[in-house]
């Protein structure tokens, strides 16, 4: 007959096993557990092993809603709840168990639910961290993949115009952005130039100025004057609804005719062109009424000028003007006699010395807009 110590070894002796048993347990469980990181799957695996383990009839997740097994309906009375909390306490869900017959946990099955809640809280919040990654790469590859697009839709060759230099450069402040250059040839070799500047930054105003170009292809296409051209645009922008009207767009377009080496201008809000003329104090191409989208019933009036030899003219958005350091602009007037002083025959090596400028004015600041440009030069009589 065994002594009352030797029944309270025994005793101990298999305390002993059966908590190492649990503890068996408990890491398998957890290789399981961290074995994936999909969410779904590891809800999956959570409760497949609660309701194993503990052959209980079913369990369940509340949020992603999620069971197994047999489960009452809710709110779950007789059942007993265990909060998942990620590595900082904050609550994520709750694991949700039902007993055989609604009868009580024993403590093995308590003590094990609470270590597994411990172990499933880390896989749930590494399991929704790895989910917004993937949402993130794509939303990056999306957004790069519209940057793309959308570089592409900037001219990319210059149109070969004797006697005169032509360029353009832009630079989006994000992924995507709300400024638009374009140069369209008409077939009497006339030259429609525009730039323009969506209220806003980013996807949303990258939208509308895809529109945008769009219809001022199409209307500069149709051959109609350029004043109307501008007047079609506004009215179809403001026909477009309250969404698009609260991105009105601030643009100035050019027509250029080579043969008679005229230009006509057409200011719509924007920021004033610069023309620079041999002889003559720079003249600024203001803006003859409200920006596009803003009244649908806007009439627009142009400016013809002569072009002679040596003349250069400046487009921009205001993304180069607000260029700042610390509490300083760069400026209109910074920038047009930087433009004044630049001596190149060639407007893109003009546009780089400009962007070196602004470069070198705003340091180690990063850049806030969008930032748009189009020169152009004759270079001969």
């Amino acid at each position: 007959m065994a002594t009352p110590l030797q029944s309270a070894r025994a005793v101990e002796t298999l305390d002993l096993q059966q908590e190492i048993v649990r503890l068996q347990a408990l890491l398998e469980t957890s290789r399981q557990v961290h074995s994936t990181i999909r969410l779904d799957e590891v809800l999956s695996i959570v409760l497949s092993i609660v309701v194993r383990e503990l052959e209980l009839p079913g369990a369940l997740i509340t949020e992603p809603f999620t069971t197994y097994g047999e489960m009452p309906a809710p709110p779950w009375e007789g059942c007993f709840r265990f909060p998942l909390h990620d590595k900082d306490g904050h609550h994520l869900t709750e694991l949700v168990v039902a007993t055989p017959d609604r009868r009580p946990l024993t403590i093995y099955e308590e003590d094990f639910l609470e270590r597994m809640a411990l172990q499933a809280g880390v896989a749930v919040e590494n399991a929704r961290y790895y989910e917004r990654s993937l949402q993130w790469a794509r939303v990056q590859q999306d957004l790069s993949a519209a940057r793309a697009i959308q570089c592409s839709l900037v001219p990319q060759q210059m149109p070969e115009i004797a006697g005169y230099s032509v360029a353009v450069r832009y630079s989006p402040c994000y992924e995507v952005g709300g400024d638009f250059v374009d140069i369209f040839s008409m077939p009497d070799g006339a030259q429609v130039m525009a730039v323009a500047d969506v209220a806003g930054k980013g996807l949303a105003s990258a939208i509308l100025c895809t529109a945008f170009r769009a219809a001022f292809r199409a209307s500069v296409a149709a051959g109609a004057p350029l004043a109307e051209l501008v007047s079609r645009l506004n009215r179809q922008h403001c026909a477009e609804g309250a969404e698009a009207r609260k991105r009105y767009v601030t643009a100035i377009f050019l027509r250029l005719d080579p043969k008679t080496h005229t230009l006509e201008v057409v200011n719509a809000g924007h920021n004033p062109g610069f023309l620079v003329r041999p002889g003559l104090p720079a003249h600024e191409l203001k803006a003859s009424a409200t920006p596009i989208g803003i009244l649908p019933f806007a009439e627009y009036e142009s400016e013809t000028l002569d072009f002679p030899p040596g003349s250069r003219l400046l487009f921009y958005t205001d993304g180069l003007t607000e260029v700042s350091q610390g509490e300083e602009e760069f400026g209109a007037d910074r920038l047009l006699a930087a433009f004044i002083e630049c001596n190149s025959q060639e407007c893109a090596a003009i546009l780089e010395t400009l962007w070196e400028q602004l470069r070198r004015f705003s340091g180690s600041e990063a850049q806030e807009d969008d930032m748009t440009a189009l020169a152009l030069m004759r270079t001969n009589a």
